[in-house]
């Protein structure tokens, strides 16, 4: 039986493969366990620094595979199958990256949107397929749409399903970038590999603030700033930026 997903490290770069390409790598309840033990090894594993988050065949992910049913009541699914995937994700330390070729739709959406970054093939979209089966967005998928988009756009693509194409999803800050389908995984690596090179608790801090954002005040946010700022500082990767600094040569990051 063939893996329906797939874990690779190479270097501080981990990579999680979703591998249904006969069903558009929909996520039935293996690829959901798989993609909760990818986790585990994740956070278990100090070198691992980015987790690029792919998928094979002709899209990224559809969504829920329907075929297994939709149980009611639905709450289960989505508290107890995903919000462990999601939340994890949002809360990781790592930095992950959504590589989006064909289609993210449904909670496939959320997935690639909830990641810290995305990179999309230029011919890819991100789908809200909800409405053509008389649903709403789920898994998150509404909180990111509107803060992506604001009230208005937000609506209007749960509304008409709307598939949104790279170029437009880049535009409107949804996706980094956007590549020609042969370069997405290259410049993803390559993307990876940059960010892999930097200051491992520096970044974990920034995203732990731009993650917080929402809500709070810009005051509030100065001591937020500064209570990271503080233990920064007293980190040995800090302390070591600064002797490189002197010295002219590139740090040695560690993450302590």
């Amino acid at each position: 039986m063939t893996d329906p997903l797939l874990y690779e490290t190479e270097g501080a770069i981990a990579r999680i493969t979703l591998n249904r390409p006969e069903a558009f790598n929909a996520m039935d309840k293996a690829m959901r366990d798989g993609f909760k033990q990818a986790i585990m090894k994740i956070h278990r594993d100090p070198a691992v620094r980015v987790v690029i988050v792919s998928g094979t065949g002709r899209g990224f992910c559809a969504g829920t595979d329907l075929a297994e049913g939709i149980q009611s009541p639905v709450t289960l699914l989505l508290e107890q199958e995903y919000r462990p995937i999601l939340a994890a994700i949002a809360t990781s330390p790592r930095i992950w990256i959504a590589q989006v070729h064909g289609s993210a739709a449904g909670i496939g959406a959320a997935l690639a949107m909830n990641c810290d970054m995305m990179t999309m093939a230029e011919d890819a979209t991100i789908y809200m397929a909800f409405a053509a089966i008389g649903l709403i967005p789920d898994g998150g998928n509404t909180w990111l749409l509107h803060r992506g988009l604001g009230y208005k756009r937000a609506l209007q693509a749960i509304l008409e399903g709307r598939k949104i194409p790279a170029d437009e999803a880049v535009e409107l800050g949804l996706a980094n970038a956007a590549y020609a389908p042969d370069a997405l995984v290259a410049e993803t690596e390559a993307l990876a590999a940059r960010i892999a090179a930097g200051a491992p608790l520096a970044q974990a801090a920034a995203k732990r603030l731009l993650r917080a954002m929402d809500g709070i005040s810009y005051e509030a946010s100065i001591t937020a700033e500064a209570l990271e700022q503080t233990a920064l500082v007293e980190s040995e990767d800090s302390q070591e930026a600064v002797k490189a600094f002197f010295a002219k040569r590139k740090p040695e990051f560690r993450g302590r």
